[in-house]
């Protein structure tokens, strides 16, 4: 599958089309200022103020589009872009869409260490990350591959064990599963084909990558706002855990200022009493669009 590259800087991402990732790719995209609808009805979609086409297509075969040309980015699982050992660049990982890849058998069973799986069947929708593991750890096993609800294949004896992606693991725990090693933490990843693109092409990209980093920084992060004391203003510099020197303005109130910066989110409840032991009061906590840092 190739798609003849040209000089235009018309990109072309693909996105899931529904699934767990797809809401927050979405709400990303907006977020960064990529305006565009219908995306539920189409499988191809226009934005109106980018030259850039989404494709929306199922999460296991963004990989393969990435790596052949069709599409210049793709949002999809770590879990998606490794099992198909795709040909692509990790440009970010974006801190959703968070699971892991995991083995799983009977609760209180025979199988607890890896050695106990030698010649044992295991049920599994990513067998070649599956193979590796287990080939890494000179385990010899069967894969039986599933499309779908493998938990419940050891209680119907097709397989001893099952890898499976765990969020909470309370899929696992109805079906009377114990989860017993990780393989593979996961993440949503915004991946490149590494077939040769225009300068136009690389410039968009660039301009997204932009967005993308203020979009991640502004989810972390939380404009603060306070009076205080003007005598406390070098003590409270200390406290809070600022990216830059803090804004600190002349209040009417004689001897009174307002500070305002920009602090990650979870460090700001570790430090607000402490602020408010040394005068700080009235502080505010407001959400931040994005930032270009």
């Amino acid at each position: 599958m190739n798609r003849t590259k040209d000089s235009t800087t018309s990109l072309r991402i693909a996105i899931q089309k529904s699934g767990r990732l797809t809401d927050k790719t979405i709400n990303l995209l907006h977020g960064i200022g990529v305006e565009f609808d219908n995306y539920k009805r189409n499988l191809m979609v226009k934005t109106r103020n980018f030259d850039v086409e989404l494709l929306l297509l199922r999460d296991d075969d963004i990989p393969e589009y990435v790596q052949d040309g069709i599409c210049d980015l793709g949002f999809v699982g770590a879990n998606e872009v490794f099992e198909k050992d795709a040909d692509v660049a990790v440009l970010r990982g974006l801190n959703y869409g968070n699971c892991r890849l995991s083995i799983a058998a009977p609760k209180n069973g025979k199988l607890q260490s890896v050695e106990d799986f030698q010649g044992k069947t295991i049920a599994t929708s990513y067998p070649f990350l599956t193979k590796k593991y287990f080939t890494d750890q000179n385990v010899e096993i069967n894969v039986v591959e599933i499309s779908g609800a493998v938990e419940i294949t050891p209680q119907l004896e097709v397989a001893d064990a099952i890898s499976d992606l765990v969020s909470t693991g309370g899929t696992l725990r109805a079906n009377g599963l114990q989860e017993l090693f990780t393989i593979l933490e996961s993440e949503t990843k915004l991946i490149q084909t590494n077939k040769e693109l225009s300068p136009g092409k690389q410039q968009l990209i660039e301009k997204f990558l932009v967005r993308i980093d203020g979009y991640q920084q502004a989810k972390k992060s939380r404009y603060i706002m306070m009076n205080a004391p003007q005598d406390k203003v070098d003590v409270i510099k200390e406290i809070i855990p600022s990216m830059k020197s803090p804004t600190v303005v002349p209040l009417a109130e004689s001897n009174m200022v307002a500070i305002h910066t920009v602090i990650p989110i979870n460090k700001f409840w570790e430090v607000m009493e402490e602020l408010k032991s040394v005068g700080a009061s009235d502080i505010v906590m407001l959400p931040i669009e994005s930032m270009i840092l």
